[in-house]
């Protein structure tokens, strides 16, 4: 990877996670945890969705869906373990 490609990752995430953040009642982790929740929401989603059949194209900004809607998935099931 080069510096550019982690960069862009780094600011996919943090943007996924934060938006995750926003959507699942205010449930963030600040900056750094944000832009990992992103990350790993990204991977998440990157097992899940091929499986069950569904693709959002390319680009910037269906990757940014991706991401977030896995951050969304983790930070859900962060939030279940948590209250129990």
């Amino acid at each position: 990877m080069t510096f550019g490609s982690i960069l862009l990752v780094l600011i996919i995430g943090a943007i996924a996670g934060w938006l995750a953040g926003l959507m699942v009642s205010g449930f963030g982790f600040g900056l750094v945890g944000n832009i990992v929740v992103g990350i790993v929401g990204a991977v998440v989603a990157s097992l899940i969705f091929p499986a069950i059949g569904l693709g959002f194209g390319g680009g910037i900004f269906a990757s940014i869906v991706h991401a977030t809607i896995g951050a969304v998935i983790l930070l859900f099931l962060i939030k279940l373990v948590k209250r129990v």
